[in-house]
């Protein structure tokens, strides 16, 4: 059986989940071992001990090295974890000595990056100047990924409906409204009486399966009774879709926030044919069960106290 975790704390050694990773990387005993300073007959007995204490088989031996077994990827998994949250001390605690709360690392949709986003990085860093934040843009399931394999402390998105969400905790920010936008010489960003069969005409950009986006105007057009347009481009890059719209005669699908902040630059314009439906909530995500640093708890209380802002004006 498989000790409870109590025995695992008590009995695994932070070297030996360094020959786990070693291991991981270099697929052979003896590559693993001259990097973690050991010899080969000492990392065999290591790994022996390792595998007896879990009771489980963490690599099978080829006649041309190692490889992980299932139990062995999930057991790296956690050792990449494990190093990575002893980083992160560190760094919180070289931060805390210098004066400063740490680094964090951001992930958000393209919605709240135009107004919600930039004005709570803008009051972050007034209010504390050292700390260093980092940001990432992109959609929600690239977003989640990476906040699963510790590379984001925080996203800001939503949770796909095929995704377990179980590891997940999910704080709702606001719903998201979509709108049609043209280059500004379209002629449908100033058709009044535009219709969505009319716009069928057009090349498309869209964001490619499973985007929320791309779900709601499928719906949109098989509630109007309509196939959707066959001449498409899918990408999921905002600037590369802006600049295809500027050269062409192409529409796409935007959050309105996004859109309106395009409009009032005047490189974009806004078809007028409102889209009724509306993306799921957006919100806070972070790891379940995992210690928000100082810098992490900072921010959310920053764009929630933003959110609250928005909402009085």
């Amino acid at each position: 059986m498989i000790p409870n975790a109590a025995i695992l704390f008590n009995r695994l050694r932070m070297r030996q989940l360094s020959l786990l990773l070693a291991l991981h990387e270099h697929r052979s005993l003896r590559k693993a071992a001259e990097q973690i300073g050991l010899t080969q007959p000492a990392a065999t007995k290591m790994l022996h001990e390792m595998e007896d204490v879990i009771g489980l088989k963490l690599f099978d031996r080829l006649r041309r090295g190692v490889q992980p077994t299932a139990y062995g990827e999930v057991m790296t998994r956690y050792a990449q974890v494990v190093f990575s949250d002893l980083g992160g001390v560190r760094d919180e605690l070289v931060a805390i000595e210098s004066g400063n709360i740490g680094k964090i690392r951001i992930g958000a949709i393209m919605a709240p990056a135009p107004q919600l986003l930039s004005d709570t990085l803008i009051m972050l860093k007034q209010r504390h100047p050292r700390l260093a934040p980092s940001i990432q843009i992109d959609t929600s399931d690239v977003l989640i990924t990476a906040l699963l394999q510790d590379r984001l402390d925080v996203a800001i998105g939503r949770v796909p409906d095929n995704w377990d969400s179980r590891e997940l905790m999910f704080e709702p920010i606001a719903e998201e409204a979509l709108s049609i936008v043209a280059g500004p010489s379209n002629p449908e960003v100033r058709n009044r009486k535009v219709t969505l069969a009319g716009l069928l005409q057009y090349p498309w950009v869209l964001q490619a399966h499973p985007s929320p986006m791309r779900k709601v105007l499928e719906l949109v057009f098989m509630e109007s009774g309509l196939a959707l347009p066959i001449n498409i481009l899918e990408t999921s890059s905002m600037l590369l879709t802006s600049s295809l719209l500027r050269q062409s005669d192409m529409l796409a699908v935007m959050p309105t926030l996004v859109a309106k902040h395009y409009e009032e630059r005047k490189t974009l314009g806004i078809v007028p044919l409102k889209i009724k439906r509306q993306i799921p909530s957006y919100g806070i995500i972070t790891r379940k069960g995992r210690i928000l640093s100082p810098a992490s708890q900072v921010f959310i209380l920053e764009i929630r106290a933003a959110m609250e802002s928005t909402r009085l004006v």
